[in-house]
């Protein structure tokens, strides 16, 4: 059993989980090779805190690697213009060289 895994679907069960937290959650079931439950984990996190870049880089790559490239598409998007609107040229960059896997 992955004990990090348990203890932050307990944090999000209590309602105590940050964005980060939710954010390492939807890892750790990328890890565990959870991709349908990564992804769900994901779009929560999005519902949650939309303004929180790194899932959506994450999301994106996930999903190519796992060849569901239309699905990977909007996430890398949309994480595009969060980028841009908070000015982070790096982040830019990676979705953009992203993109052009898809």
């Amino acid at each position: 059993m992955n004990k990090k895994l348990a203890y932050l679907e307990q944090m999000i069960a209590s309602e105590q989980a940050d964005s980060f937290a939710r954010y390492a959650y939807a890892l750790e079931l990328k890890k565990e090779d959870r991709l349908d439950d990564a992804v769900a984990a994901f779009v929560e996190l999005r519902k949650v805190d939309s303004d929180y870049l790194a899932q959506y880089l994450m999301a994106g790559q996930m999903l190519i690697d796992a060849d569901r490239k239309k699905e990977a598409r909007p996430w890398l998007e949309a994480g595009l213009q969060v980028a841009q609107a908070q000015s982070n040229g790096q982040a830019v960059g990676e979705l953009e060289a992203a993109l052009e896997d898809c």
